[in-house]
């Protein structure tokens, strides 16, 4: 296992330690390890954005596919052999992967388990990747509000660590749960809830996902914590961006962005805000100029 992750070791040690080393000038290596290991989730993220598109991409076309998978799944009930056969052709057909949606964190998981990896050696001083020497010692004297960047929930008995392991933890599960939630009350077109698979699952993740990161937290060090919680609020805000901008037909925000789109299309054509109010506009002349009321009277008396 250690001879795989090992490229990975040091491709996470170089990110932490490019950028402890462009923010040398702070001379404060909490900051400048706690931001690399920040850096490090918004590079990652950046290299799996088209990994992200095709998640959505996934995602639409999965849900296209519902009344055809329902029917399906009403046809070959009582053989499921032929109604997985059914199904795989159905998504070869149309070119989706109903895995799609898991390949971000199945992408990340190598990097996650090499960070862990590399964060847990320097707690026991270990060097690790390109973490070594001075580089090794100055980490594990880092501290994230006084506590150990290696540190643990269960593997300190220092009161600092453990409040701070706790806050991240719930921070961490609480931005899983809306992230979660977010897609599935906005981003989600309206589904039939009887016997929707897809449905199902969505509500599985909902609620197993913040209670997999709580109970497995309390073994992780402060530094996974920070990362985990860091690559949680990014993937809130991409997910909050795209379902704003570019929501699913049929999920509860294309049908908001449509009635604004609405308001604004009868704002132009009939020169009246949405709220009911008129906008009355100043009319040209048969001149082809505008009205002005006080200069042509000034005119009038000047001719006189």
């Amino acid at each position: 296992m250690g001879g795989i992750l090992n490229p990975l070791y040091t491709a996470v040690s170089w990110v932490m330690i490019t950028f402890h080393d462009l923010l040398a000038f702070t001379n404060n290596e909490d900051l400048q390890w706690s931001v690399g290991i920040i850096a490090l989730v918004i590079v990652i993220r950046i290299i799996l954005i088209p990994l992200f598109v095709k998640q959505i991409k996934s995602q639409r076309a999965l849900t296209a596919l519902a009344p055809h998978m329902k029917e399906i799944q009403k046809k070959y009930k009582d053989d499921r052999q032929k109604q997985s056969e059914e199904m795989m052709k159905l998504y070869k057909e149309h070119k989706t992967n109903p895995l799609a949606s898991c390949f971000p964190i199945l992408a990340q998981a190598p990097i996650f388990f090499a960070l862990f990896w590399v964060l847990n050696s320097i707690s026991q001083n270990q060097p690790r990747g390109l973490l070594k020497g001075e580089y090794l010692t100055s980490a594990r004297e880092a501290n994230f509000f006084g506590a150990p960047l290696s540190g643990t929930f269960l593997g300190s008995s220092d009161f600092t660590t453990k409040a701070i392991a706790i806050v991240l933890i719930i921070f961490m599960s609480a931005t899983t749960f809306t992230t979660q939630r977010q897609l599935m009350v906005k981003g989600m077109p309206k589904m039939d809830t009887s016997n929707n698979m897809m449905l199902q699952q969505q509500k599985i993740m909902l609620y197993l996902f913040p209670v997999i990161f709580a109970v497995t937290g309390v073994n992780f060090p402060i530094g996974v914590l920070i990362y985990w919680s860091t690559t949680n609020l990014w993937t809130w805000g991409q997910q909050y961006y795209v379902i704003k901008r570019n929501p699913a037909p049929g999920s509860p925000a294309y049908e908001e962005l449509q009635k604004k789109k609405a308001a604004k299309g009868s704002l132009d054509e009939t020169g009246n805000n949405p709220d009911g109010t008129t906008i009355i506009e100043e009319q040209p002349d048969q001149g082809g100029q505008r009205n002005q009321p006080k200069r042509d009277k000034k005119r009038k008396k000047k001719r006189k």
